[in-house]
């Protein structure tokens, strides 16, 4: 049998492990040992990867390794990555001391770091049956916090009867995030093991490796007890090393009067949460690593808050408002390129939907790209099997069983609309209906040339929803009356027809469906076709590609729309670019109405710049290759009239960034061309040397005294200041090489609403970052 390396500490079983708590036994051991017979503690088996993957194999297209990055136990976990799916992590065949038909008690330690705010974890049990068949149970399944390790337990499950070639493994419940497992431990039936409690401890006092901050004796909860123990400590030094960091309250790496000083102030209650201790910095140190670097640029100018992004390109935005923030869904326009490898024309090749979100209107947060269309050869892990693209989303939620739900409704280019679901405004999104919603064979929509471009609206306070849809025209048929425009009311579940579609008379059709209500008013909006000219509808003079808009009080009732109202000019015609189709949301947001629309400026700018070769189907040149930027203005509505001119200032920040919560580092109104932003839902930002990203109206109504930067690389230093790349330095960050927390002291001071500049001076990956 192996035999142990190392113990946490004697002592954590001795005094760290009160009597009181007879479910815990014994000391979590960091190294792996098997058993031949149950140890003293009842243990079979105990997995701590230190080093090692201790004889756990991947599952699926997962890739494991022993990490550094994060334990619970020692100083590394094991590392599960490049999930496909959920059940792909890593699996473990358990020995013949586990009989088919018994008892055993099983646990693991998982946590992550990247992904949605919570996620579902599952121990499972493969077996084969007697029957031959392979089947999976499930150990335990546990709600699991990021960046919180919690414990997967059962102690007392029983093996199925008759099961042969038995593995255990975790997997999620549907994500495809990357996950840590430590402390993996099989034992006799009945027995308790040691886990984190962090359900009975504070956020704030949870730090990476499951140790309660101030829980100096152990016990689950910081008292009086502790602060006897850190005294003792203070004078003669600690045995062992857990509570040693446990009683570094402050996290200074050093334990000493201020913890004892801060633990009794908790205790006392006249703290709520332990300050955060600051490392002082070598200012000329750090200024020295940024003597060689050059700043990056960025096309999007000073003073402009369009587009709304240029970590990449985005079209056809469409829009959601959810718990104070506007979410933004659009077409991944990315560049393309053809046989000879030289960039072509957009040919709108895009599988996957882009979501970012505001709540000011000028710093966006980027949730990544949404990975939709299987089919499409541009897209990993796709949640639609049948659809080939993902083109001109929208958006609404809606309250269902008491909860709220989320639909994302898209086009599989000119082929049908289709609609995914999720628990979340940025998902993670499946398919309801594993086909699509609407196609070509759907009632009265054979004769619609375009079966694409949905517009979406829910009205609360009638339960009502509508769905607009269709484009273009047949052959032979007049620009002028194309009759391809569908609506079609939507049933109480969002995924099904309440009735048939019904046909519109929409002059000049060409794309391109929004739709709003306002009072007990239906606002339609679109974008008529090319070969308007110059046209007076009721009262309405438009050209060609110019937004339209269509009012009624009853939807279903094609008899009652109007011609309105022309809200946005093309984007050639106001010379924003050199124009192109013109694809909207018209949007209501905290008090103001908006449109949001693509115009292809960023790309003007970018491909001069940069020089960049975008050929046309006819070898021709382009000067923008009809890749596309999401931009916003302000958009005017008064006696029913709605009114828009687009430019690239954009629109004003509505209200001031709070940096004294945790902010998203994804949350950024400018950066450098070269900042990539990278995951989905809980994304991180890559940055290389002189590459900055910028922040708005950051609100300093408490100054600052620290800066805690949360990211990764190897001695990059994070400059952080105020006006611009090069301005006022308020702080220096350095990070190393793991994903970590590093607080610095500033070193000038701020007050007032300043812009934030983050500049990096090399590689570096940025998760989040606070002022204290």
């Amino acid at each position: 049998m192996k035999t142990h390396k190392k113990f946490l500490a004697v002592l954590m079983a001795l005094s760290c492990i009160p009597a009181t708590v007879p479910q815990y036994t014994a000391p979590v051991i960091a190294q792996a040992a098997v058993y031949d017979q149950p140890n003293d503690y009842g243990w079979y088996f105990n997995f701590g990867f230190e080093g090692t993957t201790d004889g756990f194999s991947s599952r699926g297209s997962a890739s494991i390794a022993s990490s550094s990055d994060t334990s619970f136990v020692g100083s590394n976990s094991l590392y599960v990555t490049n999930r496909a799916s959920a059940w792909n992590g890593a699996s473990y065949k358990l020995g013949s001391n586990f009989k088919a038909g018994t008892e055993y008690s099983f646990s693991a330690i998982v946590t992550y770091l990247d992904g949605d705010s919570t996620d579902t974890f599952h121990f499972t049990l493969q077996y084969d049956g007697s029957d031959g068949t392979t089947y999976y149970d499930k150990i335990a399944t546990e709600t699991v916090k990021k960046g919180q390790w919690t414990q997967l337990a059962n102690t007392n499950y029983r093996l199925p009867s008759g099961a042969s070639n038995m593995q255990i493994y975790v997997e999620t419940d549907s994500s495809t995030t990357s996950f840590y497992v430590d402390e993996v431990i099989g034992a006799v039936a009945g027995t308790g093991i040691l886990g984190p409690d962090g359900s009975n401890s504070n956020a704030n006092n949870q730090p990476k490796g499951g140790i309660i901050l101030g829980d100096i004796d152990c016990d689950g909860a910081v008292t009086a007890n502790d602060i006897i123990f850190a005294e003792r400590g203070l004078s003669k030094g600690f045995d062992d090393k857990q509570a040693e960091k446990a009683a570094d309250v402050d996290k200074s790496g050093e334990f000493d009067k201020d913890d004892v000083d801060f633990l009794k102030q908790f205790v006392a209650k006249k703290i709520t949460e332990f300050p955060v201790s600051a490392k002082a910095v070598d200012v000329s140190a750090m200024e020295a690593k940024f003597r060689n670097v050059n700043i990056g640029k960025s096309y999007k100018y000073d003073g402009e808050n369009n587009p709304i992004s240029t970590t990449r390109f985005g079209a056809d935005p469409g829009w959601m408002v959810y718990d104070g923030r506007l979410y933004i869904y659009t077409t991944n326009d990315a560049f393309e390129t053809r046989y000879d490898g030289q960039y072509q024309e957009n040919t709108y090749n895009s599988g996957t939907i882009n979501c970012l979100s505001t709540a000011d209107m000028v710093n966006w947060t980027d949730h990544g790209a949404i990975p939709i269309a299987a089919r499409n050869g541009r897209t990993q892990n796709g949640c639609c099997s049948w659809a080939s693209a993902a083109w001109a989303p929208d958006a609404c939620w809606k309250m269902i069983n008491g909860k709220p739900k989320f639909f994302l409704y898209f086009a599989n280019s000119g082929g049908g609309i289709g609609v995914v679901t999720a628990d979340s405004p940025t998902g993670p999104w499946t398919d309801p209906l594993g086909h699509a919603l609407l196609t070509h064979n759907s009632p009265n929509c054979s004769n619609v040339e375009w079966m694409f471009d949905p517009g979406v609206y829910y009205d609360e306070n009638t339960n009502e929803a509508y769905l607009f849809f269709g484009g273009g025209r047949k052959s032979g048929v007049p620009a002028a009356t194309p009759g391809t425009g569908r609506v079609v009311k939507l049933g109480n579940d969002m995924i099904s027809l309440a009735s048939n579609p019904v046909s519109m008379n929409i002059p000049y059709l060409f794309e391109d469906s929004s739709v709003i209500k306002i009072g007990d008013t239906w606002y339609y909006s679109y974008c008529s076709n090319w070969d308007v000219g110059n046209q007076t509808i009721n009262g309405v003079n438009f050209g060609s590609a110019d937004i339209l808009y269509m009012t009624s009080k009853t939807p279903l009732d094609a008899s009652s729309w109007k011609l309105s109202g022309n809200v946005f000019k093309n984007t050639g015609s106001q010379r924003i670019d050199n124009g192109g189709n013109n694809h909207h949301s018209i949007i209501y947001f905290k008090g103001k109405y908006y449109v949001a629309y693509h115009s292809r400026q960023y790309a003007i700018r970018k491909v001069k710049a940069e020089n960049i070769k975008i050929y046309s189907s006819n070898g021709q040149l382009s000067a923008d290759g009809n890749y596309r930027s999401t931009q916003i203005n302000e958009c005017t509505f008064s006696n029913g009239k709605l009114s828009c001119s687009g430019d690239m200032k954009g629109v004003s920040q509505i209200e001031w960034l709070d940096p004294y919560t945790t902010v998203q580092a994804e949350t950024m109104s400018n950066q450098s061309d070269d900042v990539v932003v990278n995951g989905l839902r809980d994304t991180t930002v890559a940055m290389k040397s002189g590459s900055w990203i910028k922040v708005s109206g950051v609100n300093f109504s408490k100054g600052v005294n620290t800066i805690t930067v949360k990211g990764s690389g190897n001695g990059t230093v994070i400059k952080v200041c105020t006006g611009s790349p090069t301005g006022n330095v308020i702080g220096y960050v350095e990070l190393n090489g793991s994903m970590s927390e590093n607080t610095v002291a500033a070193i000038s001071s701020v007050s007032g609403q300043k812009d934030l500049y983050f500049v990096a001076s090399g590689n570096a990956t940025l998760d989040s970052w606070s002022i204290g």
